[in-house]
């Protein structure tokens, strides 16, 4: 259980307004409560599976969630950045500090964060059509080049 007492914003309001997946609400709850003061994380996404009975695809989802929300922030494999408006601190002028630190690009009282969110969904999930339409072009090229190629062989004799 945290100790940390002081956060630069109330997070209930600001993530009521996202409307995130289940399992990321779950999983920013878990890494809160895990964080050290200033919202630094060592936890893999294996060993946050096992606490929210996620498997790993899911977990990774969720993750990925929290990043398109600015909410957290993958630092390398197995350590995360919570967004310091969020994250717990020992005192009210830590988390003062940080957040005067932070660039304005991740802060969370924009007028238009959560409309922000929801484009950068938006281009996430246009990003995968498109990744998804190559691969399905690209199979459907070797497939036809594979015909041609039969089609082109002849008998012998």
């Amino acid at each position: 259980m945290s100790t940390l007492k002081w956060s630069a914003t109330n997070a209930d309001g600001l993530l009521a307004d996202l409307d995130l997946p289940p399992a990321a609400y779950r999983a920013l709850l878990k890494l809160r409560a895990r964080s050290e003061a200033g919202g630094r994380i060592a936890m893999d996404q294996a060993t946050l599976g096992e606490l929210l009975g996620l498997s790993r695809p899911s977990v990774n989802a969720a993750l990925r969630e929290l990043e398109l929300a600015k909410l957290v922030k993958k630092v390398r494999n197995g350590v995360y950045q919570i967004n310091p408006m969020l994250a717990g601190y020992n005192s009210p002028e830590d988390a003062l500090d940080a957040v005067k630190a932070m660039p304005k690009a991740d802060r969370l009282d924009s007028k238009t964060y959560v409309a922000d969110y929801h484009r950068a969904v938006a281009a996430y999930q246009d990003q995968l059509a498109e990744q998804r339409k190559k691969r399905a072009d690209a199979a459907a090229a070797k497939k036809a080049a594979a015909a041609k190629r039969r089609g082109s062989l002849h008998a012998v004799g």
